[in-house]
């Protein structure tokens, strides 16, 4: 099952899994992939609808899991649940309630249903970066590290950290077995902006490239610290697939980053498209957007993810590429 596998990051996934047909499971042989359920708010994707192993569900998942709800039989039939569903940082800062409804109660009524069900699922959660931040009292370090502590700075990142932490206790308990894995910012995301406030770091690259005038709304010496859509997939693939022993623990797995600056990132598409791409990037200051990003840290050391086999991008203009390549086709 994949919550939230309408949006981009699912429908990706769903179509991998697909196209490989099996999947190995917390550390046992790779087994045929019968059924997919893609739970979501948005209507599914039309090539993913006319699969005949996807079901498709559409609505809250408070509505869906319940007991006797459309998507009990497929939450107490699966071995692995992909937990992506979320509202996303700009609209948790803008709409305090959306937030607490999408990212907190969801992910509260998926693990209630969980242990309810009594299977045990492999659940993977899709945390992010923004469970650190600093402040006066607890400075962000200049590396964050598998034993920095979380200190989120926003209602999006509070509400991550609430969730690794609740998938935690659940796993403890036994109810089932969770893998928190902390999400950088992927990109670049093809389609429609959304209202993430790293939304931009695609857009600055999307829309250009589609010949379209794009905004940057941050200084272009911000560091920031980003994921290729494959390797952030590889990522919760990662984290189905391991064994408990390889997994190593309860705590969130930061995924492995590419550190780069924003005149960087706009340096390997002039590269890669020429100036007269990086031309339609209007530079225009948003100081709400800053201070957000700016928040987050950029440079990481993800030794557990290493041990796992998961390694970052090797530079952005192979990011870059890799999207052309994925788009024009």
């Amino acid at each position: 099952m994949i919550t939230g596998g309408a949006g981009f990051l699912g429908a990706r996934l769903a179509r991998d899994l697909l196209a490989d047909g099996s999947l190995a499971v917390a550390g046992g042989a790779a087994r045929p992939l019968r059924r997919l359920t893609v739970a979501d708010q948005a209507p599914v994707p039309a090539d993913l609808a006319a699969d005949e192993r996807v079901t498709a569900l559409r609505g809250e998942l408070s509505d869906l899991l319940r007991p006797g709800g459309a998507g009990w039989p497929a939450l107490t039939a699966a071995s692995v649940i992909f937990h992506l569903a979320a509202a996303v940082s700009a609209e948790c800062e803008a709409d305090f309630d959306l937030g607490i409804r999408a990212n907190l109660r969801a992910t509260e009524t998926l693990l209630a249903a969980c242990r309810a069900a009594g299977t045990r699922p492999v659940l993977v959660f899709a945390s992010s970066l923004a469970v650190f931040g600093s402040s006066a009292e607890h400075p962000l370090p200049a590396v964050v590290d598998d034993q920095t502590m979380p200190n989120p700075q926003t209602s999006y990142g509070v509400q991550k950290v609430i969730g690794e932490q609740l998938l935690a206790d659940y796993t403890r308990k036994g109810y089932l077995r969770g893998r928190s894995v902390r999400l950088m910012t992927v990109c670049v995301r093809p389609g429609r902006p959304n209202a993430a406030a790293s939304g931009f770091l695609s857009g600055i690259i999307r829309e250009p490239l589609a010949g379209q005038r794009a905004v940057c709304p941050v200084d272009p010496h911000t560091e920031v610290a980003l994921a290729s859509p494959a390797r952030a997939l590889a990522g919760l693939r990662r984290a189905a697939a391991a064994s408990g022993a390889a997994w190593g623990g309860r705590t969130a797995v930061n995924l492995p980053a590419l550190t780069v600056t924003v005149r960087e990132m706009v340096a390997a598409l002039e590269e890669v498209a020429g100036p007269a791409v990086t031309g339609l990037i209007d530079w225009v200051p948003d100081p709400a957007v800053a201070r957000i990003v700016t928040g987050w840290p950029a440079r990481f050391e993800a030794g557990r993810a290493a041990g796992l086999g998961l390694l970052p991008d090797p530079d952005f203009g192979s990011i870059v590429r890799a999207y052309l390549a994925e788009t024009r086709t």
